[in-house]
């Protein structure tokens, strides 16, 4: 059902074996404390997976962005994997996806009222985050793609799961995509299936949580993805996938890890799609360039260019474009959406965590002032206010 997409190199298994004696002595020495996980007084949730490769990281980040940006300040922190600066690096104003890295430049600009930043060293990112003066009032931080950073103890630690790719099904590297065995998801507090299919029937959702075979102390959701109308990149306007003529064609450019869910999506808003796909993080090059402008030259009408959010970072300000790309390429936005009608408790778990935690954010000053408040004596029978994220 779920391993369609998930290739095994059987003659590499002996080299997985010897990786996976590395993988875990690491961890046992995480476990007995002999190398050091850290935990902080500000609240940190951490999203990441164990498998090599995309899993919806950035739109389940941006659904904790959407949650709690209105409620608290947020900084996501994140690698920046493939930026071209060193160290710590604070997104701002001036800020390039070179700078950045695609995911967090993405954010950076959906979201301009939350700090971004990147450091490979994530309890550096942290420190300079909560003692920066600039930064000093943040009060929740996000880990972006931080599952196997284990110096730092997250608050709460989201493993994500891709629905394509099911952990139980694949193997180590270099034979598999798994950076750790399967058995590393004990460490998560919250487990989503991601890409789930929009018609997924209660029978499967069964079969897969008994698959998947959790402790009781951990959560499982799914999540599915939707769309945001189409943008356009260089000029005209946005439209919604439904506007998209029923006989046209799409160029489908992506430069992610698993792009095959979405070439799904889009089957029933086109009558043919051609994906041209790159490997997750590529660099355009030049004869890149013409090979788009060669492909979306030969289409028949009607025909558009549709690309991820992500890869916009790296088209953008692109010499080589032909105008008749220029004029027809749009970035798709994506959001997730919880199934089964999990959102409102994946939502009062994180902010339930956040408000107990929060104790030097102004989101614990006003649970305590609220706490402070002393019922008149004629209705002393009434409880004290306390701050509601609902």
């Amino acid at each position: 059902m779920s391993d369609n997409y998930i290739k095994i190199n059987p003659w590499l298994t002996p080299f997985s074996w010897f990786y996976g004696i590395g993988v875990s002595i690491r961890n046992q020495l995480f476990e007995l404390n002999v190398l050091k996980s850290k935990s902080y007084d500000i609240p940190i949730i951490s999203v990441g997976n164990i498998t090599v490769g995309g899993s919806g990281k950035t739109p389940h980040v941006e659904y904790l962005i959407r949650l709690l940006k209105d409620r608290a300040k947020v900084a996501v922190l994140s690698r920046g994997y493939k930026r071209k600066s060193k160290g710590y690096h604070l997104g701002g104003k001036q800020s390039t996806a070179d700078e950045l890295g695609d995911e967090p430049y993405q954010m950076l600009r959906k979201f301009p009222g939350i700090y971004v930043a990147v450091d490979k060293n994530r309890r550096q990112g942290i420190e300079r985050l909560t003692g920066d003066a600039e930064t000093r009032d943040t009060d929740v931080i996000l880990l972006d793609d931080a599952y196997q950073h284990r110096y730092v103890r997250p608050g709460v630690n989201i493993l994500l799961v891709d629905y394509h790719r099911l952990i139980i099904y694949d193997k180590l590297l270099p034979a598999g995509r798994l950076r750790e065995p399967q058995s590393g998801k004990a460490r998560a507090d919250i487990v989503i299936i991601t890409k789930c299919p929009k018609d997924l029937k209660p029978v499967e959702f069964r079969v897969l949580t008994k698959a998947l075979d959790l402790y009781p102390y951990q959560k499982l959701f799914f999540t599915t993805l939707e769309y945001d109308p189409l943008a356009p990149i260089y000029c005209g306007e946005s439209r919604p996938l439904s506007s998209l003529p029923a006989d046209g064609h799409i160029l489908l450019l992506t430069g992610i890890a698993s792009p095959r869910q979405m070439q799904e999506d889009l089957k029933p808003y086109a009558a043919d799609i051609t994906p041209m796909t790159f490997a997750d993080h590529h660099r355009f090059t030049k004869k890149d360039i013409r090979r788009i402008n060669d492909t979306f030259a030969t289409m028949p009408e009607p025909k558009v260019v549709i690309t991820t959010e992500k890869d916009n970072a790296r088209l953008f300000g692109l010499e080589g474009l032909s105008e008749e790309v220029r004029h027809n390429i749009y970035r798709l936005p994506v959001r997730i959406k919880f199934m089964l009608e999990q959102g409102e408790q994946f939502d009062k778990f994180i902010t339930d965590y956040i408000q107990k935690n929060s104790k030097n954010s102004i989101l614990n000053k006003k649970k305590n002032e609220a706490k402070t408040v002393t019922p008149p004596p004629e209705e002393s029978d009434v409880k004290p206010r306390t701050i509601s994220f609902k």
